[in-house]
């Protein structure tokens, strides 16, 4: 089985959560790291640089680990070289986390318009500014990017930005295969990360996209080479599946298929996770809304019942309404596959002149640092 080194961590087997944003908080890492064994890399949700230097009371609490997460892993998000370099000093210095990976993959068009995520690779001095003032600051922490391929098939940045990345001291890459015109549609381009490894031999180059299933992770690596996968929508609804990833990548055991019963506990349990972890049983409830499609997509339940899940407010609501349900049935075929967002989009929107000077730096302000999705 192949080991991932990220600096000092030895990741093993080589599979990462990708951050997620209202998603991957303590509660939902807990879930997974539980399925798993306690193996594997589990990342916080994105973290604003400026919002993190300023101490905000919500940014504070997003990083906040449970005693037995061991890396404590941040993704930090950011623009502006000296925050970036400000937040992971703060890092460093304040022992907040164990590893540090920077975020310029978010497609989302509030934050392409002002330069940001996806958009931002393409203007190469200040990608490597902002590398290099996290490196700079990081001390012994091991510094981490993820990105997208480009902005779309004519501007493509990931070749650029991934030898840029190593001459900076960048310990590993994950390449999302897409561009952010494809925002989460279509098909990940594998190629893309196969190509990425062959220009940067020196460090690991993890994939991420299109891992619905263990399969397909020990797929991406086979035919492309890299050196670990990142998992995002496939996990959502089914934490079990790093659990498959363990028993893939270590030849034991078999697949999880949990009946609608096991589901339910599991559903439970994550509702009363997200109540401890705010501190409000009704506020972790209704944070846990969103997540009853994910975990109930394809059992046979009513568009009532379905609707019913998605209102409720207190655990023994949720725990009265699962009850109710056929939790015999078996895991349904099919519900392995695609989730979340499968939208795409045929156009990024770039501030004006964007596209111009591909080393100019002008153009990007704080409105591009906003509190919104990985990518």
């Amino acid at each position: 089985m192949t080991l991932l080194q990220i600096g000092p961590h030895a990741v093993q087997p080589p599979v990462v959560l990708a951050p997620m944003a209202g998603i991957t908080n303590a509660p939902f890492r807990t879930l997974c790291r539980e399925f798993s064994g306690g193996k594997g890399l589990f990342v916080s949700e994105m973290i604003t640089t400026r919002a993190l230097v300023e101490r905000n009371e919500k940014t504070m609490q997003l990083i906040h680990f449970d005693e037995t997460e061991k890396p404590r892993s941040i993704q930090l998000y950011g623009v502006d070289p000296d925050t970036v370099g400000k937040a992971v000093r703060m890092i460093a210095d304040e022992d907040l986390a164990d590893h540090i990976d920077l975020n310029f993959g978010c497609p989302v068009p509030k934050v392409t318009r002002k330069g940001g995520g996806s958009a931002l690779p393409y203007k190469r001095n200040l990608l490597r500014s902002i590398l290099r003032e996290a490196v700079a600051n990081a001390g012994a922490l091991p510094v981490t990017m993820k990105m997208r391929k480009g902005i779309d098939d004519d501007h493509l940045t990931y070749l650029d930005a991934g030898r840029t990345a190593a001459e900076e001291g960048i310990t590993a890459i994950a390449l999302h295969g897409r561009t952010a015109a494809q925002h989460y549609g279509g098909t990940a381009d594998w190629d893309a990360i196969a190509r990425l490894k062959e220009h940067v031999p020196e460090i690991p180059v993890l994939g991420n996209g299109d891992i619905w299933s263990a399969e397909d992770a020990q797929r991406m690596m086979r035919e492309t080479g890299c050196d670990g996968v990142v998992v995002g929508r496939g996990c959502l609804g089914r934490p079990w599946l790093f659990g498959d990833l363990v028993a893939a990548f270590e030849g034991t055991g078999t697949f999880a298929q949990p009946t609608l019963k096991e589901v339910a506990d599991v559903m439970l349990r994550h509702a009363t996770l997200l109540g401890e972890w705010i501190g409000d049983e009704a506020r972790g409830v209704i944070d846990f809304r969103k997540h009853v499609a994910w975990y109930t997509k394809g059992f046979s339940i009513g568009s009532e019942m379905r609707r019913g899940l998605a209102v409720t407010s207190s655990l023994d609501e949720l725990d009265a309404l699962l009850s109710e349900l056929d939790l015999d049935q078996p895991w349904p075929v099919g519900a392995d596959g695609p989730r979340g967002r499968t939208s795409g989009r045929n156009r990024v929107v770039l501030p004006d002149g964007w596209l111009d000077d591909p080393y100019d730096c002008a153009g990007v302000d704080a409105g591009a640092e906003l509190d919104t999705s990985g990518g």
